[in-house]
């Protein structure tokens, strides 16, 4: 069991589990650097890359609810397996997909395995490492590897693309896949809520509408026309999941989305955060992307030589959020983060600073500083004081915001792009177009900032200590009755 474990078992586990984030992680920034790339063999214009993200994105945040009470309910180890094989596989089927619609597929079977690794990887550490200051520094380690695929992703990316073409990106998850599998196996001990949760399909599939007919409306709306039959019936069928998981869920003894979790502040605040944070993220890449090698006509690896300062920094600040929240609790780092990202946008929407090499160099910088810091604290946050029977629902709330937010961004940012360029004129077109979406990153900086100074002082606090009671208290009568 978990709590048996040396303390070398439990730095072995945080490194095995660290192992699937790196894949999941480094698979989304590789596949950043290689987007022109993709999109110029394709002949694809820009909703055909946001599709290329944002089916993996979509997919994952659909499931990632239900791989998290799954683990919980049949064994964490198990399931985590499970996901590394799927990923693996769909790995190896996206390098050989002849054309986009293949290649968007095979990413959705990516997805899939992918689902199964972060939330369930972040419960077996929560129930790993139970000491509150030794979890939020093995949250900082864990949110340091996605600094190191921030920093390592568009370099490998670069250079595998320029060198031996797109779908080479996809190989690297073969090895490191198998090796995480049979470790896996060797030293992850097994571990499982002590009451399982029931299945939930009716909020599955709400959620699955939900975020499918949403995402799809933004990102067709631009060639489809915001106001044709198609998007308008896809926003309607979002309103309706979003009113069904509303109406439903609470009447569910054991739901996929326990709403009385949103009545801790804190938890409230950083689901609301792994959105902003995470969109701003998606954006920024998606734009500095496309930016870099279509507009300035760097190839991949330069491009990708770009992005090693604010993946740096993201490297560098991650551990430091995660002992910076062990000792001080999560308002600092939410703070910095705050101030960095939206000094980060303000420096593209209101002075081009992707114009000048200089200026380029410090928005990049102060991006990877601020989205180093918020990472810990979500997390942290989002599992701090709720029942360790509930920790991965909890985890996988967290991390279904992240991956939902990184969706919105690309949709969001995509859409924002396509309305303003016309494809004749693309380079040309493209500053003026992206100066709006600019300033979309601006106001998820200004509402990291915001939410993180209002659900983490001390009234916050006293919410998730009353949230976490009740449940600890309804948990235990739930229990009784099906003891009877």
């Amino acid at each position: 069991m978990p709590d048996e474990l040396t303390r070398g078992g439990r730095r072995l586990v945080l490194a095995i589990c660290c192992m699937s984030l790196l894949i999941v992680s480094l698979d989304n920034t590789v596949l950043n650097v290689a987007l022109p790339t993709m999109r110029r063999e394709f002949d694809a214009g820009v909703s055909g890359m946001q599709w290329t993200i944002d089916a993996y994105t979509l997919v994952l945040a659909s499931l990632l609810m239900l791989a998290g009470s799954t683990a919980d309910r049949v064994g964490r180890r198990k399931v985590f397996q499970a996901g590394l094989v799927v990923f693996t596989v769909g790995s190896a089927l996206c390098s050989l997909a002849p054309n986009l619609p293949c290649l968007v597929a095979f990413r959705t079977v990516q997805a899939v395995g992918g689902s199964m690794l972060n939330p369930v990887a972040m419960s077996i550490i929560t129930n790993t490492f139970t000491e509150p200051r030794e979890r939020a520094r093995a949250i900082g380690v864990w949110g340091g590897v996605v600094g190191i695929s921030m920093a390592a992703g568009p370099l490998v990316g670069g250079l595998l693309v320029d060198s031996v073409g797109w779908r080479s990106i996809f190989w690297i998850n073969l090895p490191v896949g198998l090796a995480a599998l049979f470790l896996t196996m060797r030293y992850v001990p097994e571990s499982r809520a002590p009451r399982p949760r029931r299945p939930d399909p009716v909020g599955q599939l709400l959620v699955i509408v939900l975020l499918g007919a949403l995402t799809y409306a933004i990102i067709e709306a631009p060639s489809a026309g915001w106001t044709s039959p198609l998007i308008l019936a896809s926003a309607a069928a979002a309103l309706l999941g979003l009113t069904g998981l509303v109406l439903y869920e609470p009447r569910r003894a054991e739901p996929l989305i326990d709403l009385r979790f949103f009545r801790s502040a804190p938890f409230s605040g950083a689901t609301v955060i792994a959105v902003c944070a995470f969109a701003s993220l998606g954006g920024f890449l998606f734009l500095s992307t496309l930016y870099l090698q279509d507009v300035r006509g760097l190839d991949a690896l330069h491009a990708g030589l770009w992005m090693l300062p604010m993946a740096a920094m993201t490297l560098v600040c991650a551990p430091l959020s995660g002992r910076l929240v062990g000792s001080r609790g999560p308002r600092p780092s939410l703070l910095i983060a705050g101030v960095a990202m939206t000094a980060s946008g303000v420096l593209f929407a209101a002075f081009e600073a992707e114009d000048t090499g200089v200026t380029r160099f410090v928005g990049y910088v102060l991006f990877g500083l601020g989205f180093g810091f918020v990472n810990a604290p979500i997390t942290d946050t989002a599992v701090a004081g709720m029942p360790r029977a509930q920790a991965g629902v909890a985890a996988a709330v967290a991390s279904t915001s992240r991956q939902i937010g990184q969706t919105l961004g690309v949709a969001v940012i995509g859409a924002v792009l396509a309305s303003g360029v016309a494809s004749s004129s693309y380079a040309e077109d493209f500053t003026g177009a992206g100066r709006p979406a600019w300033w979309i990153l601006v106001a998820c900086g200004l509402a990291v900032l915001v939410v993180g100074a209002l659900t983490s002082g001390r009234w916050a606090r006293a919410t998730a200590e009353r949230t976490a009671e009740r449940l600890a208290n309804d948990g235990q009568g739930v229990a009784a009755v099906a003891g009877r």
